[in-house]
């Protein structure tokens, strides 16, 4: 869970779709890939957008955007898997657990990781569907929002802990848990 009420986050989208969404006249909708960082939901950068117009550009260059935009989401967390948390953490180790005899019983091969800096995360994302899954099957409450803090890119200068991307990444897995859209300043 997070200390705070609202949570300002920045999604990377085409410029049309911004306009649209923070006119009020589109909404934005949950990416379903496999290689989803936190799972299936809505990202968002939190506190930067300036790393959210990062990933647009980078979307742009390699194709997948034809104008880059940002759009700010105001977002109530709700009922947070925080990844900050260490409880939080062990949730996700137990899921990992459940995901590996998952794949065991069923002889599927699991899932791997993979690219510069694991940047398509295809077990993260089966592990932590896998976590939402069992909560539903257990008929625990859902988590709505997942929230973790992620090392990335280039060294600040040598030998630092510290990255260039480094950033707070938010999933929004409940729509209703974004409460208002709109164009950022510059």
């Amino acid at each position: 869970m997070l200390s705070r009420t609202l949570v300002i986050a920045f999604h990377g989208c085409e410029a049309g779709l911004a306009q649209e969404v923070a006119a009020g006249r589109d909404i934005l909708k949950p990416g379903r890939n496999a290689y989803d960082w936190l799972g299936h939901g809505i990202y968002g950068w939190e506190d930067s957008p300036a790393r959210a117009w990062q990933w647009a550009q980078d979307a742009a260059a390699k194709g997948g955007i034809r104008e880059p935009a940002v759009i700010g989401m105001v977002i109530d967390p709700g009922n947070c898997l925080n990844l900050i948390d260490t409880e939080a953490l062990l949730l996700v180790k137990k899921a990992y657990a459940e995901y590996r005899r998952t794949c065991e019983a069923s002889g599927m091969p699991e899932a791997k990781n993979r690219g510069s800096e694991f940047k398509a995360r295809f077990l993260d994302c089966a592990v932590f569907e896998t976590l939402h899954a069992t909560r539903m099957i257990n008929k625990l409450p859902p988590f709505d929002t997942v929230r973790g803090f992620f090392v990335e890119g280039s060294e600040l200068y040598p030998g630092a802990g510290l990255r260039d991307r480094d950033h707070i990444q938010i999933c929004v897995r409940n729509p209703r848990c974004i409460k208002g859209c709109f164009l950022p300043k510059n």
